[in-house]
């Protein structure tokens, strides 16, 4: 009975997994097609010919070929958001985290619990009333203007991961540190901060892949080259009667490939952060 369990575990988990990995390879080989196949009637669904057209083209380095999207303006802006909000974003949270990991004030639980609840409005639904007040500001269309909105959106996520994290440090390591010279300053860099840095790391990169995926926001808040994320530059694919598919996926690929090499940088730091605690001597 329970080897049958197993293998009804086995082919669940194996569904899901392709259930939730033919998208993304449909996606990956589109931009590698031709759009003769793309558009074939019936479908082609093992490509005949792979080829660099469609990446030479949002680029605009075919010759014969319209002028290509702005991906350079775009990437670019990508990288300042999405880097400069996670920054800003861990930094914010591991001083939030920590402090209410350790220290004991007034109305603790109620601003945790306000940090919280604040995470759980959808995004989408603040649209409008952000436009309205960054468009009077002079925030709208702007690097900073989704840098401060993203920052609303991962600090409170950070504060809650780091918190758990440092609650799992033992406060006697500090203590004896301090006890043997250091300052609270000295023993938090020597002594909690390596032991959280998994946690730290785990952070970043859901707050990095947040700031970097997220369109319903940035499509609002942003008009021009000056400001639009990756994201938002799929929708220069699409026209009034046609969408061009292959220009679509192949910068789609564009933009999964950096979230890929950075969460296989921080993938030991991840795997041991998101694992942290769930075994205790």
């Amino acid at each position: 009975m329970r080897r049958r369990q197993i293998w009804a575990v086995r082919i669940g988990l194996f569904c899901a997994m392709v259930m939730l990995c033919v998208p993304g390879l449909w996606v990956m080989l589109t931009a590698f097609r031709p759009n003769i196949e793309v558009m074939a009637k019936p479908p082609v669904w093992i490509p005949h010919v792979l080829t660099l057209s469609n990446f030479l083209g949002i680029f605009g380095l075919l010759p014969n070929h319209a002028p290509g999207i702005p991906v350079a303006a775009y990437f670019m802006n990508s990288v300042v958001i999405s880097v400069t909000s996670t920054v800003v974003a861990v930094a914010v949270g591991m001083m939030g985290g920590y402090a209410f990991a350790r220290y004991r004030f007034r109305g603790k639980s109620g601003f945790f619990l306000g940090l919280m609840l604040s995470r759980t409005v959808p995004g989408i639904s603040l649209s409008l009333p952000l436009f309205i007040v960054w468009s009077r500001i002079g925030l709208l269309d702007t690097r900073l203007g989704l840098i401060i909105v993203y920052l609303a959106m991962n600090i409170p996520f950070t504060v809650w991961l780091t918190d758990g994290f440092f609650r799992q440090i033992p406060a006697d390591l500090t203590e004896a540190a301090q006890i043997d010279g250091s300052t609270r300053w000295q023993a938090f860099w020597r002594i909690e901060f390596p032991l959280a840095r998994s946690g730290l790391a785990s952070a970043a990169i859901f707050a990095f892949l947040t700031s970097w995926n997220e369109y319903a926001l940035a499509a609002q808040l942003t008009r021009t080259t000056a400001s639009k994320t990756m994201p938002v530059g799929l929708m220069d694919f699409t026209a009034q009667f046609t969408v061009d598919w292959t220009g679509m996926c192949a910068m789609a690929v564009l933009i999964i490939i950096p979230a890929l090499i950075l969460t296989f940088i921080v993938q030991k730091h991840l795997i041991a952060g998101l694992t942290f605690g769930g075994v205790k001597g």
